[in-house]
């Protein structure tokens, strides 16, 4: 009997790899386990989300058009979404990970995402997209390496490190949750990480002893690509290496022109790549520095991450004082500047043979308009509430993109306004109805106290301006046709407004919404529904045959696991299929 269960599972690994070889594109297989653990990032010990018992979790490092599959195990004791943030999912929103799109995982139960990375190169990352849970981790980095066919607009660089910054407070999620429900603030973040560790000890009062911090070993001399994701709840951290440039090359899948800069407001879900040459003298090891921007910085000194530098030949341990962040307390246009300054490299080939400056963005014209306004919070029936053009999203209970498939009626509305609501806010499903090969300009207006930074699925949006004050018709005069960075995430500043333009000919459902993972979770969302009109169209995959079942169609959900049905080729999943019955078949001959 122990040599048919072996057989068993070898012929169902077999026949599992053979299901991922009918794609011309090689498949890059991962396991996520999504548990809790105990850790102690600020000295505190509390409960942390890891995946496959790491915090944070494990780089995903694919190539340009791969497939990738993540097989993700949920062994919380709550819902579980797991989004791939900047990842386009071409095609298949069914992969994305939001509630607008798919049916949680249930606790104790795993599903397999798969998905092409088509067309794209860059710097993202991934997080649990439900209940508040990044504030508790289950996040890391995702990298798209370009095929070797393709160059890259720099020299190879000698080696490739990742970094994850973000605020941090050492109540767990499930405790800032109830805090955000009862209509409070969540108040101060407790510190920054740098790689789910805690500040290295630079200044005895600020910093306890014994907390565990990053060290980065790098070679003198050598010139390494940084990628430094900003993956925190609602702080805007200024990033910078001691006595080092920071060359920067790419932005969410933009190559840029390259400029130094000596640091760089990253906003809450930014990602950014950086060249960095080791050309000092290794007196000592350097810091790097995440600190808070645009708050009184003498209240919140402690909200400050720091690791070291540590050349092979250093000499010491880093010491002295950080290196100081901008001097613009009173300045409140130096960070919209440096934001301006970020440019698309137009010569440089990005996931395709052809450069990035081909798409002409500039002269397509616009074919519809919407003002996306957000203000602080509000009350609408008893509940503190954010607001997107005066709605409050409220996440329906059958799944968009699953409500259209199955024709369910009254899941939500295509009624969201193409300006600000008059009247007072409410809370409803109102989702933009896009126009499939249309052109859409979004403006996007800050009119809160705080920057948000406002992310789209799907798609790479152009960012053509920004500017303090309300945006008007004139306001299109300063728009950016040529150069404008595409990105999928931009900061608003407070009283400010930023203008993209996305081109969309990605068939789905596809979240817009503010990173600020406070008010995202209060309401600051909606959706953008582009449907291909014509009949027998191919520009959307089927239904994943691993699909989820919830709300007005929960019945038809299987009580079983069922983490072995794959999602793209279905030729090749349903000849899975068809071999793991005929592995049934064979162990009942055996009994």
């Amino acid at each position: 009997m122990a040599s048919c269960s072996y057989f068993l599972l070898l012929f169902i690994h077999i026949c599992f790899l053979m299901g991922l070889s009918f794609s011309e594109d090689p498949s890059v297989s991962y396991e996520f386990e999504v548990s809790y653990i105990t850790a102690s990032p600020l000295g505190v010990p509390q409960q942390v989300i890891a995946i496959n018992g790491k915090f944070p979790g494990p780089t995903i490092n694919v190539t340009t058009n791969n497939y990738v599959v993540v097989n993700v195990r949920n062994t919380l004791d709550e819902d579980l979404l797991m989004h791939w943030s900047g990842i386009q999912q071409r095609r298949s929103s069914w992969q994305d990970g939001v509630l607008g799109t798919s049916c949680p995982i249930p606790p104790k139960w795993n599903w397999t995402y798969e998905f092409q990375v088509k067309d794209q190169i860059g710097s993202f990352f991934y997080f649990p997209s439900l209940n508040f849970q990044r504030a508790s981790g289950g996040f890391g980095t995702f990298i798209i390496n370009n095929r070797a066919i393709i160059p890259i607009p720099f020299d190879t660089p000698y080696g490739d490190i990742t970094i994850v910054i973000g605020d941090w407070y050492t109540q767990n999620h499930t405790a800032l949750r109830r805090t955000l429900n009862s209509g409070k603030d969540l108040g101060m973040p407790d510190g920054v990480l740098i790689n789910g560790k805690g500040p290295y000890r630079y200044n005895n009062t600020l910093v306890p002893d014994g907390i565990d911090f990053e060290t980065i070993t790098v070679h003198p001399g050598k010139t390494y690509r940084i990628r430094v994701s900003n993956v925190g709840i609602s702080t805007s951290l200024n990033f910078r290496i001691q006595n080092h440039n920071l060359l920067l090359a790419e932005t969410e899948g933009s190559y840029t022109v390259q400029q130094n800069y000596t640091s760089l407001d990253i906003h809450v879900g930014q990602s950014y790549t950086f060249l960095v040459t080791m050309d000092q003298n290794a007196s000592s090891d350097y810091y790097i520095v995440a600190s808070a921007r645009f708050v009184n910085e003498t209240v919140w000194q402690r909200v400050t991450g720091v690791g070291t530098l540590h050349y092979t030949n250093s000499k010491g341990k880093a010491s002295g004082p950080l290196p100081d962040p901008p001097q613009d307390q009173y300045d409140k246009t130096f960070s919209m500047n440096q934001a301006r300054s970020i440019r698309w490299n137009v010569s440089a080939s990005g996931a395709r043979p052809n450069p990035q400056g081909s798409f002409r963005y500039g002269s397509i014209n616009v074919t519809q308009v919407y003002v996306l306004k957000n203000k602080p919070p509000v009350m609408i029936d008893g509940k503190r509430r954010t607001t997107l053009s005066g709605i409050s999203f409220v996440n329906p209970a059958t799944p968009i993109r699953l409500a259209d498939q199955y024709k369910v009626k009254g899941a939500y509305k295509l009624d969201f306004p193409t300006r600000p609501l008059t009247g007072p806010p409410r809370m409803e499903t109102s989702v933009i109805n896009g126009t499939y090969r249309g052109f859409m300009e979004v403006i996007l207006q800050n009119n809160d106290t705080k920057v948000q930074t406002y992310h789209m699925n799907g798609y790479a949006f152009f960012v053509v301006g920004m500017d303090y004050g309300e945006w008007t018709d004139n306001s299109r005069g300063t728009y950016n046709k040529w150069d404008g960075i595409a990105r999928s995430t931009a900061q608003v500043y407070p009283g400010a407004w930023t203008a993209i333009l996305i081109s969309l000919d990605n068939v789905g459902v596809w979240n817009i919404r503010t990173e600020n993972l406070d008010s995202w979770y209060l309401g600051q969302e909606t959706y953008i529904r582009v449907v291909n009109p014509e009949p027998n169209n191919k520009t959307e995959f089927s239904m994943p045959d691993n699909a989820l079942f919830c709300g007005d169609l929960h019945k038809l959900q299987k009580p079983q696991d069922i983490s072995f049905a794959t999602s793209i080729g279905g030729n090749g999943s349903k000849l899975l299929l068809g071999l793991l019955l005929m592995v049934s078949a064979l162990v009942s001959m055996f009994h």
